[in-house]
């Protein structure tokens, strides 16, 4: 097993961008990611390598971050926040600017509007997805597809 060091280094930066994509707001994300990693070192003999540590660290940060809202439900909706899309290929290939396809996001039914949060904004692979949410990678995939396609019916229907 790798030191806790390494194990930061290596997937910090992972954790943040999952958090961030989730709240909007760097500063918490950034404090929810240091908790992550408290929490990580505090039940890392739990940790039974059946996943990648990537996939475990963003379960734990998404606990990190459930925890947080129900101890802060007065906060703003910190899903509302206008984020900005990482990869200008994910925008396009959704034919939606960046503030219409928050507006769409936000408006999702879970489990869709996670799984797109974690494959647009998280950089996750369908297998980590499914792991998150203990499911298979093909769920994921087709639960991906799905909420694309309802963003697209959204879409198309707002154009008529």
């Amino acid at each position: 097993m790798q030191s806790i060091e390494e194990v930061y280094r290596q997937h910090a930066q992972t954790v943040f961008r999952y958090l961030l994509s989730l709240t909007g707001d760097e500063d918490l994300s950034e404090e929810l990611t240091q908790e992550t990693f408290y929490q990580a070192i505090r039940s890392s003999g739990r940790f039974d390598g059946c996943c990648k540590v990537t996939t475990w660290l963003c379960a734990i940060a998404k606990n990190v971050l459930l925890s947080h809202r129900r101890k802060h439900p007065a906060a703003k909706d910190l899903e509302a926040a206008d984020l900005t899309v990482p990869s200008a290929e994910q925008e396009a290939s959704l034919a939606l600017s960046r503030v219409e396809l928050m507006k769409s996001l936000h408006g999702m039914p879970e489990p869709y509007r996670e799984v797109l949060y974690l494959r647009l904004f998280g950089d996750l692979s369908f297998r980590e997805i499914g792991d998150v949410f203990g499911k298979s990678e093909n769920w994921a995939r087709v639960t991906f597809y799905r909420g694309k396609e309802k963003i697209r019916k959204e879409v198309t229907n707002d154009e008529q």
